[in-house]
């Protein structure tokens, strides 16, 4: 206490002399003086800064001898203070003076006045502070610097004395000493000097572990382990743990039934698994995880939330750590929680739980059969960002596996909706989630037309521009919802009448990529399918962009051909094949060649010879386009002339006994066309050859000659898995990374 009066003393002396200085402003120079006295003896009877006594001259209220000896200087209103003469202001000042002192010592250490003792206020104005109260706030906070400074050095010293006796203590077979000593160290652990002294000795924080794995006293665990959790904050209480093996003692707390003990044991972990390098490993080899998973039926979300953080954590990157907690029905437990609870916090660390597995093939089908995407998809309207777009990342990487899965009518309203949010990433997971569970899916798929599903996908696509991320599985979301369901047709139309046609042709354009247009060709062809559209396609150059495609496929595909012969490996542009490029774009010419218009446009566009070429390709899939698009071509004598000018009659031939149904059909419908204006011979010599074939006329001519029988038509573009993104990390990527498919 004597520094404390020290420092009293000499705040008073120091301030004393600056609130001086502070209420009697710069000092003046004789001039200023000359040029006051000046204006007094001139008769104005306007006084400098002094006191007016009511004579006919006036009288200055500071002297310069006054000023030199250091008398405080007061500036008094001349009008508020009439009636005072010299002798009182004297007086005034004398009094002043000598309590000046005590004023501050008031207003600094108002603890060492004595009581009953009044001190004279200098303070005229009460919204403008005196020069002693303005110095009075940081005098105090330097005052508590000190004390402080003092305590703290008190505890590090008490600590540094007390810590080789309470190892002793620590290690003692009485157990009634032992616990005693636990919490002595837990309390000293409270103070930060105290503290940094426990986690500076090794030997006692082993002794505390000792104690937490050796003894059964509830005391004696309370108060090692909250010593241990509070070391925890601390990057070097943290390390002192690590290296004395406390993690397998922590692990074993987690057991425990004692609500004080399970806290400070999860939070110590959670804060090692944050901070400590080698902490996972170590928690996973003590069989942390089996003990976190059966935590999770606990009813406090502020505890549950740092135990799915720790299993988040714990999960990143780690398969095998996936597998544990698949193996203890962590996914159950998990979508329990995301339906069960409203804590944004505890849903939030959950979703990124759920996020980490759902990119495991194990643990993807039974989160889906947990009910996890209805669990999920009740979070969508929150108004937490981050634990929407959680949620939205689970959900994608869920969806593929998710195609059978009905009763997910609120599922794809509020992704319907999240269409039209402002976020890119909301709208991109979205957009992928509907491509995936309208694959396959005639209910999902009728589902969203009637929410109006298709004009928020085109919409969508509008917004997009060069947005890949987004474009790509909103077109795949379009083309499913374009074939293959009840009202299907209803999506061609509502297409067209969104205005989404010129849209869509326009992404077959650079600088779409070839994931981008493969998909868009697949649209394109569904929107053939119905007949009102067809105008509107050649009008906006989708016939003229499908040649244009398939020319630069076909030539590409013939050299990759060449490469891959020479002994090199073809590599594949953004993971598209040629060839699904020519067989895509033949398919949608074959749908648009049922127009005689688009016929005409087709014929012009010296593209035949390239159908009539690839007759001969290796994949049967491509035979049967390239003869589909030639029997709609040959529906017209100019068509079917220049087919055969093309050489087509010999491998049109051969292909009538090809295993493909299909193409076998739709060769012997071209040769047919093409003998009408032939001899009687030739149509003889055909007529046998269609007998020898595998065919018979019945089965041959059972359809229309407008096209091959349906199922073929639906064969040309089956529905696939939109290629989605894996994504598991903390924050979520950049939106130009998005390539791949769910694992």
């Amino acid at each position: 206490m004597n520094l404390i009066y020290k420092v009293e003393h000499s705040f008073i002396n120091t301030t004393s002399t600056m609130a001086f200085q502070m209420q009697a402003g710069p000092p003046r120079s004789k001039q200023d003086n000359s040029e006051a006295l000046m204006w007094q003896q001139g008769g104005y009877g306007v006084l400098d800064s002094g006191v007016h006594s009511g004579a006919t001259t006036g009288a200055h209220s500071i002297r310069d001898e006054e000023m030199d000896d250091g008398s405080l200087l007061f500036d008094l209103d001349s009008q508020g203070y009439s009636g005072f003469t010299t002798d009182q202001v004297d007086e005034m000042n004398a009094e002043l003076n000598v309590t000046r002192s005590q004023r501050v010592r008031a207003a600094m250490f108002p603890e060492t006045l004595d009581e009953g003792v009044e001190i004279p206020s200098t303070q005229f104005d009460p919204s403008v502070p005196t020069a002693v109260q303005r110095l009075a706030e940081p005098a105090q906070m330097l005052k508590h610097a000190v004390v402080n400074i003092i305590n703290y050095q008190d505890d590090a010293d008490l600590a540094t004395r007390a810590i080789p006796e309470l190892i002793k203590l620590l290690n003692d077979e009485d157990q009634v000493i032992v616990s005693n000593a636990a919490m002595m160290v837990h309390q000293l652990s409270k103070k930060e000097a105290a503290r940094h002294a426990i986690m500076s000795n090794p030997q006692l924080i082993a002794a505390l572990v000792r104690a937490i794995s050796s003894s059964n006293d509830l005391d004696t665990t309370k108060g090692a382990v909250g010593t241990l959790h509070n070391l925890s904050h601390h990057r070097q209480g943290l390390l002192a743990i690590f290296k004395s093996g406390g993690i397998p003692a922590l692990v074993k707390l987690l057991s425990s039934p004692v609500e004080t003990v399970l806290f400070y044991g999860i939070t110590t972990l959670h804060n090692l698994l944050l901070h400590q390098d080698g902490s996972k490993m170590a928690v996973r080899l003590a069989g942390g995880l089996q003990k976190m998973v059966s935590l999770l039926c606990k009813n406090n979300v502020k505890f549950l939330a740092i135990v799915t953080d720790c299993l988040q954590i714990l999960a990143y990157g780690n398969q095998e750590s996936k597998l544990i907690i698949l193996a203890s029905q962590g996914p159950i437990e998990l979508v329990r929680i995301m339906r069960s609870y409203d804590y944004e916090k505890l849903l939030w660390t959950t979703s990124r739980v759920l996020k980490v597995l759902s990119v495991c093939g194990s643990n993807k089908p039974a989160i889906v059969e947990a009910g996890g995407m209805q669990a999920l998809s009740l979070h969508l309207g929150h108004p937490s960002q981050r634990l929407v777009l959680n949620c939205l990342w689970t959900l994608r990487n869920l969806s593929d596996a998710a195609t059978k899965v009905d009763g997910l009518e609120g599922l794809l309203q509020g992704l319907v909706n999240s269409l039209s949010s402002e976020d890119g990433n909301i709208v991109t997971c979205a957009a992928g989630i509907l491509s995936n569970l309208t694959c396959n899916n005639q209910q999902n798929k009728v589902v969203v037309c009637q929410m109006n599903g298709i004009e928020a996908l085109v919409r969508t696509v509008r917004a997009a521009g060069d947005r890949e991320e987004i474009t790509e599985p909103a077109v795949c979301a379009l083309r499913h919802l374009t074939s293959r369901h009840p009202v299907s047709e209803m999506g061609q139309n509502a297409i067209r009448l969104s205005y989404g046609i010129p849209v869509v042709v326009k992404l077959m354009q650079p600088p779409s990529r070839w994931p981008l247009i493969k998909a868009v060709i697949g649209l394109i062809r569904n929107l053939a399918l119905c007949p009102a559209n067809h105008a509107p396609l050649r009008e906006h150059g989708a016939i003229a962009r499908l040649v244009h495609l398939l020319m630069r496929a076909y030539q590409d595909s013939q050299r990759r051909t060449s490469v891959s012969s020479g002994g090199s490996t073809a590599l594949y542009p953004d993971g598209v094949r040629m060839e699904e490029i020519v067989e895509g774009t033949v398919g949608a010419l074959h749908i648009l060649a049922r127009e005689s218009h688009n016929r005409a446009q087709i014929r012009g566009m010296n593209v035949i010879s390239i159908f009539v070429q690839l007759l001969y390709h290796e994949l049967e899939n491509v035979q049967r386009v390239a003869a589909g698009v030639l029997c709609e071509l040959a529906s017209d004598k100019e068509g079917a002339d220049m087919i055969e000018r093309e050489g087509a009659t010999t491998t049109l031939t051969e292909l009538l006994h090809s295993r493909n149904e299909g193409v076998a059909t739709y060769a012997a419908a071209i040769l047919f066309r093409m003998s009408e204006d032939k001899s009687s011979d030739y149509k003889k010599r055909l007529s046998m050859e269609l007998s020898n074939s595998l065919f018979d006329r019945e089965s041959m001519w059972g359809h229309e000659m407008g096209g091959p029988p349906p199922d073929f038509q639906d064969m040309l573009n089956p529905d696939t898995v939109f290629d989605s993104p894996v994504f598991s990390g903390p924050n979520p990527p950049t939106l130009s990374a998005y390539r791949g498919i769910f694992r």
